[in-house]
């Protein structure tokens, strides 16, 4: 599979722009910032100090267990902004197949990311 187009990717940003800002809200137990979605060639999702969260729009192509486990994870940066045992707990204890899904993520995630041409 080659690059993503223009229209694509124009559709996989209007999709994410719909569907991510939903799933933060359905997870959502703390107050965030703003929500910016991009293509990103690198990663999936970070917490700024500010609340804001950012996410990659591929996520949206991805199963959708996927993307709650990264929204999880930015959202319980919100409470531990790093990567503790306290920040892995708090994980756990909101998304209990965070680990499964994240290794989903590592193992396959590579093969959307070749897909972004820079």
């Amino acid at each position: 599979m080659g690059f993503f187009t223009e229209d694509e990717v124009k559709n996989i940003k209007r999709k994410a722009r719909k569907i991510i800002p939903e799933r933060v809200g359905y997870w959502a137990e703390i107050t965030y910032g703003r929500i910016a979605i991009r293509l990103q060639s690198s990663r999936w999702g970070s917490c700024a100090a500010n609340g804001n969260l950012n996410f990659n729009c591929l996520l949206v192509l991805m199963p959708s267990e996927v993307l709650d486990s990264v929204v999880v994870h930015e959202l319980c940066h919100r409470r531990h902004m790093n990567h503790s045992k306290e920040f892995y707990a708090e994980i756990d204890r909101v998304f209990p197949d965070y680990r499964r899904w994240n290794k989903w993520l590592k193992d396959n995630g590579g093969v959307y990311l070749k897909r972004v041409g820079k």
